[in-house]
Parts: C-alpha cells; structure tokens; sequence
C-alpha cells in the first residue's frame, strides 16, 4: 500500500506581520539603549568639561580720572569703585557716568591700610589714625570723623583687622614700640604696647589673633589676645621681605622679595605652631605690584612692563598672564574676583577675569598637594568645613584607592565561595538536592543592598570587633576542616559515602567549626578590637564581608551556567577513558568554561565598584588614602550619593562629582572591555582545542 504525501502550503501573513513588528520594536530598544548610553556619557563631559577651559583676561572698557594725584587705595563696591588719595575720596561709576562729589579729606594721608575684607579702611593722617568705610557710594566714620591720636607718639606704619561689624584691631608702630589697639563704636576696648618693638611692615591676620612683624631679615610672629601679645617665633629670612600679604582666610603668608612670591603657612611641631616656607612660586619675581582677592586663595602680581599674572594657593605657577601697557600705579580686585581693576596715570581700566575655578587642575586631582597647615604633601577630599576660611581639598585618589580596595578584597571573599559552590552543585550534587539549592543560593540575590549594608553595619561590625581573631583564622580553620574530612571519608561506611549525600554530612561540621573558631577567641580576647590602636568598627573587612556576600549569588549563577553550557560530551567521554570526575571537572569541564567564569568575575568586579549602598553604610566614610583591613574608607559611587544632594549647582564641587561619575563610568567601560577580549580569546582557544581532540 503506498501512501501519498499531499503537499501543505501554509501561509500566515499576520504571523509573519507580527515577527516583522516585533524584530523592529526589539531593534529599536536596542539602538534606544545605546543612544541613551551615549548621551548619558557625552552629558557627563559636558557638565565636567567647564572644569578644564583655559582662564582668560579680556580688557573691559577705560575710563578718566579727575583726580590726578598719586593713588594712596582704591577697590570697587559693585557697580561704584572708589579712590582715595592725598587730595580726597570718591566714588566713581564704573559705567562711565560722571561721578558724584568728593569728600574733602582733614589733612593729607600718608598711608591706608585695609583690612581683610577691605571693607575698612585705616587712614595714617600725618600720624594720626582714621577708620573710613565705603559703603553704598557713602564714606562712613565708624570711630568719628576726628583722627585718632596716639599717646606714644605718631604712626609710621600700621595694620588694620575686622572683629566684628563694630569692633576693630589696629596695629601701630610708634617711637615707643608697637600699640595694638581693639576699638568699637563707642569708646576704646583694650590697649597693648609692645615696648622698644620696632618693625618695617606690618600686617594682622583677618581675625587680629596673629601679628605678623618684619624689621631687616627678622620675621616675627606674634599671638595676640586680650591679655596681651606673645611671641610666637622668630624666623631670619634668606632676604629682606619688599612686601608681606595674607590671603583670604588668614592661613597663607605671601612675603615678596627680589627671588619672587614665596607662600608660608603654619604647620605644628613640638613647640607649637612654626611657620615653614613651602614654594616660591614659578614666574613670579620682578613683580612692582602684589593685589590678593579678598574671597579666594588669589593674587594677581604686575611688573614694570605691563604683564599681569594671576596665581592661586595650590598651583606652581602662573595660571594665566596677559601683557599690557606699562605704567600701572595701583590694582583691586572686585567682591567676587571677576574684575580686576588697574589705574595708570590719571587712568582707570578694567580687566574682565574668567576664571571661576582657580583651585582647580588635572594636577591635584591624582598628585599630593600641600594644603594650609598640614605636615607634608598629601592626598586629600574635603570638601566642606565649618570654617570660613576653609580650604577646598578635591583629591580622587582617596576615593580610587577606597573603591578598588573593597571591590578587590569583595571579589576575593566571593571567589572562591562562588565558585566552590557553582562546581559542587554542576558537578557532584545530586539533581533533587540542586534543585533546592541552586534557587536558594540566587535568591540571596535578591536581597536590596540597601538592606545588607544596614545588617553590615548595625550587627554585624560590633560582632566582628568582639571576634576579630576568631573571624581572621574561620578561613584557615575552614581549609583545614574540609582536608581533614577528606582525608577521613573514606573511612566512612560504604552506606554514607554515597554520591551526593556527603554535603549532609560536612554542612554539620562546619557550622560546629565555625561556631567554636568565632566563640572561643571571644572567651579568650573578649573586645578585642576596642583594645587596638587603629581600629574602626565599621572598617575595610566588615565592607568587604557584606559586598562579598551580595556578589555571590552574580557569580556563582554566571559561572554555573558557564560550567553546564560545556557539551556534555566531553565530560561523559573523560568519564569513559578512565578519568575520575575531579578530574573530569578540573583538566575538562573548567578549561572549556573558563571564559564562562572569568566573564563572571569580571561582571561581579564591575557590580562591586559600583556598589553605594553597602560601602555607604559598613564603611564608616572616611576618605583615607591609608590604612589596612581594619581602617575606613570611602568609594567614589558612596561619595557621589553623599555629597550630591549638598553641592552647589555649577560649582567646582557640583562638576568634581560629575567628573568622578565620568571615571567610574569610563573605568567600568574599560574593564568590560577588557574582559570582553580575554573572554573571546579564552572561547576561542579552548574551541580549537576541542576541534582537535
């Protein structure tokens, strides 16, 4: 009986519409991924990219003086700028409307000295003293409009500082020594005389707690208070100072000589605080002019020939220079430094500065800096203080250093647990047995990280402190419990030897190991890490224990299903010839699933650099760049969710954190790259092999 085949011609246009539909929606999504990662990448450069443009000086506009004697101090109070000469004080616009009239001054000045703000001004009237404030296009006379004078004698040099809104700190050489002077409104404070004391220049710093003296080569450093001034230090300068400056915050002494503009800044030591000179700065000698800004570690410094330097606190050298007309007598910087203000000969000009991050450069991200008032050169992130006159430190190498130390030491915890685990339950554990175990195992997965950093650092770093010693020798003892009970197996009956069945009978010893090594320490050692010097509680192993444990169930799925992806063939052929299944697993199966295991590592190691939560919370956020196993840390991803919420939109801080974010992306692209080709290259090898054999 023959059978005769009847052709079928099926057709579904709507099925086949539908595939086409859905080919293109999952194309799309795709290509929208992508894209999105792209402007995700390029938004970052473009928020940090403002960080690196080049500083610029760009002449504004000039205008005439009426007054054409010789400028005795000068500045700007937003749209109004004023000059003060031997002839009068006035207010000009600096739109070139006409400007209001002077004030006709009591005699001739000899001098002004400013205070740090340069709020107040502190006029020499042929001896006598005169506070004068600019305010609002108004001179003000906070102390009267009489001149003060002194019962030791006329004033040859002086220096004022501001208290509070009415107090003041005046500082005043005199025939009979140095007078300083604490006044407000009403009447006279306090009086020190520093008998015999002759000095050349003098300056306070913006609190009037140090006076700074020079007479020659002798710098001396005074601590005032309101029982009186005490010599601090003496220092003899390599040469006679031309001139002495104090940046903003009081911290940075500039002291100008014929070698250039050398920084100092007090650093403690056995006797107290000591000056100790730091740099001189690169490019900065012949200058005839030094003006500092009154707000940011700045200061711009003009020579004989026109050049115009701007420098800042924490680079070597100029960062920008600009050549004009020679012949500038005198220089302010505006309130907020974007302005810089140049009279020469009966003349005023006004520079426009665009340099809003001069702190900043590629050079003290990743290089130490020598920041005010600590010992040595030094990776350092701190980027907000109580303190006014606080320093901005955006080192990222502490944060870099934090980040790579937990996810290192993570991977290692997870490694060999992960993989021990994934080989067990591929290779030995029975099929029922695995098919409770492996879902218990990926189902730890699921546990927010959020939720293991709270268990990491509420329970779990009071309990390793109590039984640090115990928990360093766990792995040890561990190692040395599996041996043993390999050794002893086979002297099992042959009815507990099952196949399978062994792990019923280690996981009991185990958990007994590790309840007695974690106990015993305790009895012994109870507190053990209170007792040690440089003990954190929530510290780099209590991190790297709760990361390790989130990174598990990532590695241990991954490299399982890397281990069962290997042809079947191969291992039942190993089997076949003679070899045992250890070595099955070892010589065949793990070869043809390395590239399987390392692309596991490797996205287990890129989840662990940018995990937040755990390191947030179990770390204690301290950004050290030191420290072992048992010190703080900080990572770059934790640093980002802490600091994000508090810094200024467009701020140096703001974009630093954008830049960071940019690292840790760039530095996750590179390392899935990399693993990506050592991956391919492993897939290839061991397929050739395989096509040989």
């Amino acid at each position: 009986m023959s059978i005769t085949s009847i052709p079928v011609h099926f057709s579904d246009n709507r099925r086949r519409a539908i595939d086409r539909w859905v080919k293109r929606i999952v194309t799309a999504c795709g290509v929208g991924i992508l894209l999105l990662m792209l402007l995700l990448f390029f938004w970052l450069i473009w928020v940090v990219l403002p960080l690196f443009s080049t500083p610029g000086v760009q002449v504004v506009a000039s205008q005439q003086l009426w007054d054409k004697a010789p400028v005795l101090a000068m500045g700007s109070d937003g749209p109004l700028g004023w000059r003060i000469s031997r002839n009068e004080a006035r207010f000009i616009p600096l739109d070139g409307q006409p400007a209001g009239p002077a004030l006709a001054l009591q005699g001739k000045p000899d001098g002004v000295a400013q205070s740090a703000d340069h709020h107040s001004l502190l006029l020499n009237m042929q001896g006598d003293l005169l506070l004068m404030q600019p305010v609002n296009g108004e001179w003000r006379f906070p102390l009267g409009d009489r001149p003060l004078h002194l019962p030791q004698g006329a004033v040859s040099h002086m220096a004022l500082a501001t208290l509070t809104d009415n107090q003041w700190r005046i500082a005043a050489q005199t025939a009979a020594g140095i007078v300083l002077l604490t006044l407000d409104n009403s009447n006279r404070v306090g009086q020190i005389l520093l008998p015999q004391q002759q000095a050349d220049r003098l300056l306070l710093s913006p609190d009037g707690s140090v006076l700074y003296t020079s007479e020659g080569r002798l710098l001396r450093v005074w601590q005032v208070s309101a029982d009186g001034a005490q010599l601090r230090e003496t220092q003899t300068l390599t040469e006679k100072p031309q001139s002495l400056h104090l940046l903003a915050g009081g911290r940075t002494l500039l002291i100008q000589d014929t070698r250039g503009v050398s920084q100092w800044f007090a650093i403690a030591g056995p006797q107290g605080p000591r000056l100790q000179e730091i740099r001189t700065f690169n490019a900065s000698a012949g200058a005839s002019l030094i003006v500092t800004e009154s707000q940011r570690r700045v200061f711009a410094t003009l020579n004989a020939a026109g050049e115009v330097s701007l420098f800042a606190s924490k680079q070597p050298g100029p960062i920008v220079t600009r050549k004009l007309a020679p012949g500038v007598q005198a220089a302010a910087f505006s309130p907020r430094g974007d302005t810089l203000l140049l009279e020469r000969a009966g003349q005023w000009q006004r520079l426009r500065l665009d340099d809003p991050w001069p702190d900043f450069s590629w050079r003290n991200l990743w290089q130490k800096i020598w920041y005010e008032n600590y010992p040595r050169p030094d990776w350092v992130w701190q980027s907000t203080a109580a303190g006014d006159s606080y320093q901005a430190k955006f080192s990222l190498m502490p944060l870099v250093i934090g980040t790579l130390k937990a996810a290192s030491l993570a991977l290692l915890f997870a490694t060999p647990l992960a993989l021990a685990a994934a080989m067990y339950t591929a290779w030995f554990m029975t099929p029922g047995l695995r098919r409770w175990v492996k879902p218990g195992i990926e189902m730890m997965g699921a546990l927010p990280s959020v939720v293991i950093g709270l268990i990491a650092g509420i329970w779990l770093a009071p309990h390793i402190s109590n039984a640090l010693i115990g928990v360093l020798l766990l792995p040890l003892v561990l190692a040395a419990t599996l041996l043993l009970c390999g050794l002893l197996s086979p002297r099992l009956p042959a009815r507990w030897r099952q196949p399978g069945y062994e792990v019923l009978l280690l996981l009991p010893i185990l958990l007994a190991v590790t309840l007695f090594t974690l106990w015993l320490p305790t009895y012994i050692w109870p507190n053990i890490g209170e007792r040690l010097a440089h003990y954190e509680q929530r510290n780099l192993l209590v991190a790297a224990l709760a990361m390790g444990f989130a990174l598990v169930p990532l590695i241990f799925t991954l490299a399982e299903d890397a281990l069962f992806s290997v042809p079947l063939s191969l291992g039942q052929g190993s089997l076949a010839l003679g070899a045992t299944p250890w070595q099955t697993l070892t010589r065949v199966v793990l070869p043809g699933a390395s590239a399987g295991i390392f692309a596991a590592l490797m996205i287990g190691f890129g989840r662990a650099l940018g995990e937040t939560m755990i390191v947030l919370m179990a770390t204690g956020n301290t950004p050290v760049s030191e420290g072992g196993l048992f010190a703080g840390l900080r990572a770059l991803s934790a640093n980002i969710a802490i600091e994000m919420p508090e810094a200024a939109a467009g701020s140096a801080h703001y974009r630093i954190l954008f830049l960071s974010a940019l690292i840790l992306l760039i530095f996750t692209l590179i390392i899935n790259t990399v693993a990506e080709v050592i991956r391919q290259r492993l897939r290839q090898r061991f397929s050739q092999h395989e096509g040989q054999g």
